[in-house]
């Protein structure tokens, strides 16, 4: 039933996007042909898939080191409570500052290369994963822990197989928060760093008013966006199927 829903809200959206084209005043709206015959055109002349593996390897790579050091950083501030007291108000100061104020100085630091646009990204995508876990972690289930405390569970088991199962479905909405704000700051530092990647080819077309070509690059995110969110919710059911085990 879902894919079948699925299915008709894609052609539905196949279905306006043909209306819009030939509506819209020319030159604005493409057709979905001028953006087919516009993607083939690009593949072949190496121009997609070149970017697509420029932002595919900062966006993974971002957001891979986010996942990891956030969980670590959330896990260590909602176990050790003087620990995350101290550092909660820098963590949520900083994440409430828009990551493209810190740009400049990022590039001042790392220049224009790759260290600088991953750094970008793991900057925006880090925060959610921390305070996430962080709430995760410290809103356990109080009735569990002593329910377990009175089994004569020692704090290590009950960390591992209460306060961390626990902790997981957080855990998971901040690394599809993460996911959202990687893409985002991928873009964002291919537009402010060396122009490469979709977001370059994203300002180049727009700029140009080449809107075939416009549209193609932002399918593309899309599709990214899509097959990403789709792995973030089989890990889910994986890590749901861990905590009820």
């Amino acid at each position: 039933m879902t894919a079948l829903s699925r299915i008709g809200v894609l052609v539905i959206f196949f279905m306006a996007w043909a209306l819009a084209s030939v509506y819209a005043p020319r030159g604005i709206i493409p057709t979905p042909e001028a953006t087919l015959q516009a993607a083939q055109r690009l593949w072949e002349s190496g121009q997609l898939w070149t970017a697509l593996g420029d932002s595919l390897t900062i966006y993974g790579t971002g957001l891979g080191l986010a996942a990891l050091a956030g969980t670590v950083i959330g896990v260590l501030m909602g176990a050790f409570r003087p620990l995350g007291r101290a550092l909660d108000v820098f963590v949520y100061g900083l994440a409430a500052t828009p990551r493209v104020a810190f740009i400049p100085l990022i590039i001042l630091l790392l220049g224009l290369g790759v260290e600088a646009k991953t750094f970008i990204v793991f900057l925006g995508a880090v925060m959610p994963v921390i305070i996430n876990t962080y709430v995760g972690v410290t809103n356990a289930d109080s009735e569990l822990i002593e329910m377990a405390r009175s089994t004569g569970a020692g704090g290590m088991r009950i960390f591992a197989h209460v306060i961390l199962p626990g902790a997981v479905p957080f855990l998971v909405v901040g690394l599809r928060l993460a996911a959202t704000i990687g893409l985002i700051n991928t873009v964002v530092a291919e537009l402010y760093t060396a122009v490469r990647g979709l977001g370059g080819l994203l300002a180049l077309y727009g700029n140009t008013f080449r809107m075939a070509e416009y549209f193609v690059i932002v399918m593309t995110l899309s599709l990214i966006g899509v097959i990403v969110t789709e792995a973030l919710r089989l890990l889910e059911n994986h890590l749901v199927r861990w905590r009820s085990s």
